[in-house]
């Protein structure tokens, strides 16, 4: 028992140490201060300074609002038309993706019989009435097969919306050619709800008169909210006659990056542009499905004919992402950051002790003094009085 107690006594009021050598020897010592700088600038460089190893982190919920602005001319076989931000835009204005139309086919339809329309693959090719199967449809055709082969197209007759749609030469130059001079207000507003702050991106220095006379430009205006559709899809790096031609897509971020522990004025939103704009190539070098398009239809009736106008609509499609990150300062990142810090230094100590037991040549010496070796010695077994006296010489 006395035992016990004097062991429980010397764990709870004793300390250990880690017993130290000094090594005076320049190399390892260089190794060691070299190894300490560079955790050092680690960790005031890049978790302090750059990551903010010392702040709390906190992501916004955010919404964005649109509103696009312009008006295009056509002249097109004699029909003259204006167009405006109600036949442009799809969908309804207001959302954070849509379709800003620059080009189209248009044609005029009615429910009837019709051929089929030649694709230049022979997909919709045939030669007699046995190769159209009525009533049946093919994946790459636009109706129900009526039986009957046309000779003057060599293509199958289908019951369909009638005349097929001709898409096969898309409209070159685009026909909304002003599309690039439309404009594009963002309004952006965030909310970080960790910290409490509500932001939009119409910051203090924006009021209503700079709205109406400003352009953005990432260096002389940074913080303004109405965008050139050309200066956004040329800032994508991508070509504007292209892209008005065949249709594309372009994504706008609005990136807040806030440092919270200074003035809230300095929380503001930085633009960039993306070009999302496949031109990838496969295997045969050609460029598969290229652009961006989709098909919509306004119907009406015609001396009591139901008809419509299908129109294959090329465009901008633009995507609004919005990404927002705050920090503020807090005890615990802090102190987490500073105990990583301190533990990374425990490498400068392992490298040099590699350095000192393994690779130098005085390395054996190096071991003797920075291990201390003991030998378990044998105990005697302890004789009783009774038996000591008869050992004794009389």
């Amino acid at each position: 028992m006395k035992s016990m107690g004097r062991s429980f006594s010397n764990f709870f009021f004793e300390y250990e140490t880690p017993r130290q050598v000094l090594v005076r020897n320049r190399r390892v010592a260089i190794v060691c201060r070299i190894i300490q700088l560079g955790v050092l600038s680690y960790i005031i460089g890049w978790v302090f300074m750059y990551e903010k190893g010392y702040q709390t982190v906190d992501t916004a919920i955010s919404s964005v609002f649109t509103k696009m602005k312009g008006v295009a001319y056509t002249n097109i076989s004699g029909d003259e038309r204006i167009w405006d931000v109600a036949d442009y835009v799809f969908p309804e204005q207001g959302d954070s993706s849509f379709v800003v139309m620059t080009n189209f086919i248009s044609t005029i339809q009615q429910q009837d019989k019709c051929p089929e329309l030649p694709d230049g693959k022979n997909r919709n090719k045939c030669t007699s009435d046995t190769d159209c199967d009525e009533g049946k449809f093919k994946r790459t055709g636009n109706g129900h097969m009526t039986g009957k082969c046309v000779n003057s197209t060599s293509t199958c007759e289908v019951y369909s919306w009638c005349p097929i749609e001709d898409d096969r030469q898309i409209p070159d130059p685009p026909i909304l050619q002003t599309a690039e001079n439309y404009t594009l207000f963002i309004k952006n507003s965030i909310t970080f709800p960790q910290f409490n702050v509500v932001r939009s991106n119409l910051v203090e220095t924006v009021d209503q008169n700079y709205i109406n006379s400003c352009l953005y430009h990432p260096k002389t205006d940074p913080q303004c909210p109405i965008f050139r559709l050309g200066d956004i899809v040329e800032r994508s790096a991508l070509n504007f006659s292209e892209i008005a031609r065949v249709g594309g897509a372009v994504g706008v971020l609005v990136d807040w990056d806030c440092n919270l522990d200074l003035n809230l004025r300095h929380c503001k939103p930085k633009y960039e542009f993306y070009g999302l704009y496949g031109t990838g190539k496969n295997d045969k070098g050609e460029k598969p499905s290229l652009g961006y398009n989709f098909r919509f239809a306004k119907y009406y009736v015609e001396n009591k004919v139901e008809k419509r106008n299908l129109m294959k609509v090329f465009g901008v499609r633009i995507d609004i992402i919005v990404h927002g990150r705050a920090g503020k300062f807090d005890i615990i990142p802090t102190l987490t950051a500073i105990g990583s810090g301190v533990g990374i230094f425990g490498v400068a100590t392992v490298v040099c002790d590699v350095l000192l037991l393994y690779l130098l040549p005085k390395r054996d010496y190096y071991k003797n003094m920075k291990f201390k070796h003991t030998e378990l010695q044998e105990e005697k077994p302890t004789l009783p009085p009774s038996q000591i006296e008869k050992e004794l010489p009389k």
